[in-house]
């Protein structure tokens, strides 16, 4: 073999082995990352659930790319079974319609990212402090939203990470005699509710697209943090 396609051959394998596990050789992919530690790709299980990893795009309230490669979303299997089912119910009711999922188990490592780039900036309130973590962390959380037959997202009132008045739960009553918000948004909303709460889920009052499979004080006591 000529010795420049031997030098090519090597430096392509050294390459890609730097892109999966970094340079010292010692880290895993973030996915295989989550794998190793029992979470689940819900996917696997529910494959008709739609996700769009808002931290693996520029297209989030950071305006950065924190999660890289990772596109699937991971969930403890409690977690994902309880989102199989709150598809399950979505699906019974409102055939044409499927969840969109924005977000999931989050490793500590990306949450020190996110905190970095918000310390000290008016959306510090927004991302939880790495040191305790939050049910992302521990891979008990998730994001979503409800999107049609065509994947496109239903009208929510506010986009996915607004952080006002308007994403809270409990201003809907008085946005929607303000008109602030529409029937039609506030209904959306409850249906979103319906089915995650039907499948066990935590709805919270301050972002009408998150929900927890267990409180954060049972997140801490059950699993450990994902780092």
């Amino acid at each position: 073999m000529n010795k420049r396609i031997i030098i090519l051959a090597v430096f392509t394998q050294l390459f890609v082995h730097s892109l999966l596990y970094g340079q010292a050789g010692t880290v895993l992919p973030l996915e295989e990352q989550l794998q190793d530690q029992g979470l689940v790709d819900i996917q696997s299980l529910a494959p008709d659930i739609l996700v769009e990893l808002k931290y693996s795009t520029t297209d989030n309230f950071l305006a950065a790319d924190t999660y890289g490669e990772l596109e699937h979303c991971y969930l403890q299997p409690e977690a994902a079974a309880m989102l199989k089912e709150a598809q399950a119910i979505l699906k019974q009711s409102h055939p044409g319609l499927t969840l969109l999922v924005y977000d999931g188990a989050r490793p500590r490592s990306i949450q020190r990212k996110m905190w970095t780039l918000v310390v000290g900036t008016p959306s510090e309130d927004y991302v939880a402090n790495p040191k305790g973590g939050s049910v992302h962390n521990y891979g008990s959380a998730v994001d979503l939203t409800l999107a049609d037959a065509q994947g496109v997202p239903l009208d929510m009132g506010t986009p996915f990470d607004y952080f006002g008045e308007l994403a809270q739960p409990r201003h809907e009553d008085r946005f929607l005699k303000e008109n602030k918000l529409t029937q039609q948004q506030v209904d959306n909303r409850h249906l979103l509710r319906e089915v995650m709460t039907q499948a066990g889920f935590l709805a919270i009052s301050i972002e009408w697209w998150h929900f927890n499979a267990v409180p954060v004080k049972v997140a801490r006591t059950q699993y450990k943090i994902i780092e």
